[in-house]
């Protein structure tokens, strides 16, 4: 024990009591004003509506605010030492703890103390605020307002037709103009990047290099701004805190555990605009990769120099900016480094992925060792045992082209078809017709493997099952001579791919809401099979995979990713095949059934009750 230390226990008691704010409030909690504004809107009071709101809004940005600046200013105050003991470390907590709470206190008042309902911090991130304002505004006779607030609002809520049908009524409407309709709540970084684009499309370099510029500057001060915010109150996902009988090691490790999470996930959602699921892809190297050409437009060899190698920081080995790089480097006569602050970004984004969360699974291929974007290859995911009760499972629950309308070869007539769902697979298990322990192997295996990729790809939002299958392609005896085809032909999973246009047409029939997919495979005896990464031509193959035991493949739906599977010649290849989506309300429907029974059969060993599966259940 640090002898030395000794006054930080003697003066514990009033370190602690620092922590509790005691000065009067200065500023009105943004809910309780929200409520006002919704009970005035209501009791068609539209000036008290405007006032309030206004004073949430304001409230609200005002709390944020003050909770980055002081939690980076009580962060510097009070470090953790570098060789710091368990007194040490903890009297830095206290401490800071102590200085964040007087310094929000000191500005924000009592509200430092004021819990907000999570239903109130899911409507100011829905911009539901400017949807009372705009019909407020309206009623007051103030299109100009009401348009400012309409686009707000729907700046994060596009699909919203009513709203999209008043903003073209306010444009007709006499006394608003186009500079009425701005989105009060844009963020910055986002807002520089989206005009600096717009110039460099219209050949201004010059302007478009300043606005590149200030977008980066803004962005990492956003990126600072988000990990501030990561230093609050954590949630502890599927724990109950009234059972929680962890020691206090645990409790702290699984709090910087969450706090390193949402840090990480703050790439993301910087790259993420209102209203949308998935992130812009490339978003940040993507300010170099226009700047290094723009600053070659300009003359200015140098900065497109530094900018190249920055963009090759994210995307090593990308041809196309080596080759410029190698250019400017030739022009100039010397080499030059990228900017210290843009590589420890980079590494931020990609020196690894998320966890893996599972004991055992290895990390075998990212993203650029598989030569594309949004792919990972993983292996040990499930165990050798595992898969050998899955391809048993399997050889008793599947059927000829189930998934594809009893389509025995859908994708090719040299190989047999067969699937299974989750759900019938349960159901199997209940009739006795399978081991029930199988059965809530696939289960559970799927929920892992959804996990795993949730987890990998940092996202921000729960991914959710639109699809699992338990899988066989078998190759037919006598139909293997000479084949050229392929197993499952090159395509993408959310978009029609069109390799002459080379493009792919977000549009049905495709499974448009899709995001992510992912392979596990059961087994690697057989010839042929393996699974193959494309360009858009279908054509040109980037990456191939061999199945084996244990191996997964996870990558994004879209366009940037088309596969397809080589033919199966000799053998029998088995996989468990999941998709998944961001949206709640593309979630498979079997799958919440599955949960569903899994729930009763967990019930029923707790409890002894029966348990009805209906096997007729529309779906």
């Amino acid at each position: 024990m640090d002898g030395n230390l000794l006054p930080t226990l003697i003066f514990l008691p009033v370190l602690l009591s620092a922590v509790l704010p005691s000065s009067a409030g200065v500023l009105e909690p943004y809910d309780l004003l929200y409520d006002n504004a919704v009970e005035a809107f209501y009791s068609a009071d539209y000036e008290s509506v405007v006032r309030y709101m206004e004073g949430a809004l304001s409230s609200n940005r005002h709390v944020r605010a003050t909770r980055v600046q002081c939690r980076l200013r009580c962060q510097d105050q009070h470090p953790f030492d570098e060789s710091f003991s368990d007194l040490r470390f903890f009297d830095s907590v206290l401490r800071r703890a102590a200085c964040m709470n007087k310094c929000i206190e000191a500005k924000v008042g009592t509200q430092s103390l004021h819990k907000v309902s999570e239903d109130v911090v899911q409507d100011f991130n829905r911009r539901i605020p400017y949807n009372y304002l705009q019909q407020a505004y309206q009623k007051l006779q103030r299109p100009d307002k009401a348009a400012e607030a309409a686009h707000t609002y729907f700046q994060a809520n596009p699909e919203h037709v009513e709203m999209g049908r008043d903003l073209e009524q306010y444009k007709n409407l006499q006394g608003v103009e186009e500079t009425h309709f701005v989105d009060r709540e844009a963020r910055p970084h986002q807002r520089s990047f989206t005009a600096a684009v717009q110039l460099y499309d219209k050949g201004e370099y010059e302007g478009a290099i300043a606005l590149f510029e200030e977008a980066l500057v803004k962005y990492y001060r956003a990126d600072v701004d988000c990990r501030a915010l990561c230093q609050g109150p954590q949630k502890f996902e599927g724990q109950d805190h009234l059972r929680y009988r962890y020691s206090l090691y645990e409790v702290v490790s699984d709090h910087f555990t969450q706090v390193l999470h949402c840090e990480h996930e703050c790439v993301r959602d910087l790259a993420t605009r209102p209203g949308r699921l998935s992130p812009m892809e490339n978003y940040l190297p993507l300010h170099y990769d226009y700047l290094q050409f723009a600053y070659f437009k300009a003359g200015r060899l140098e900065e497109a120099l530094q900018c190249a190698l920055t963009y090759l920081l994210f995307h090593k080995g990308e041809e196309f900016m080596e080759e410029n790089a190698d250019y400017y480097r030739e022009e100039l006569g010397h080499d030059a480094e990228p900017p210290l602050a843009a590589f420890f970004q980079c590494c931020a984004v990609i020196c690894a992925g998320g966890p893996l969360l599972y004991e055992g699974v290895q990390l075998v291929q990212n993203s650029a060792a598989l030569n594309g974007t949004q792919r990972v290859l993983l292996d040990h995911v499930i165990s050798e045992e595992e898969c050998a009760e899955l391809r048993q499972l399997a050889h008793t629950v599947t059927m000829a082209g189930d998934g594809y309308k009893g389509r025995m070869s859908p994708h090719t007539p040299n190989e047999r078809f067969e699937g299974a769902s989750v759900l019938k697979t349960l159901q199997h298990g209940f009739e006795g017709r399978v081991p029930m322990r199988s059965a809530r192997l696939f289960y559970e295996t799927s929920e892992r493997a959804r996990r795993i990729i949730e987890s990998y790809f940092v996202l921000n939002s729960t991914l959710h099952f639109s699809y699992t299958h338990l899988v066989c392609r078998t190759a037919i005896k006598g139909q293997q001579d000479h084949r050229n085809d392929l197993s499952h032909p090159i395509h993408a999973d959310n978009c029609l791919l069109d390799p002459d246009a080379n493009e792919c047409w977000k549009e049905p029939p495709a499974y448009t809401n899709r995001d992510y997919s992912a392979l596990l495979y059961l087994n690697g005896d057989f010839e042929g099979g393996e699974f193959i990464f494309t360009e858009m031509d279908a054509k040109t193959v980037t990456a191939s995979v061999k199945p084996k035991c244990g191996r997964m493949v996870g990558f994004s739906s879209g366009g940037e990713n088309p596969h397809g599977v080589k033919a199966v010649t000799s053998g029998q290849r088995c996989a468990v095949a999941l998709w998944f989506t961001l949206n709640p309300l593309y979630r498979e429907l079997e799958r919440l059934q599955a949960d569903e029974v899994v729930q009763a059969l967990d019930t029923q060993h707790v409890f002894g009750q029966g348990l009805n599966i209906n096997p007729k259940d529309e779906l």
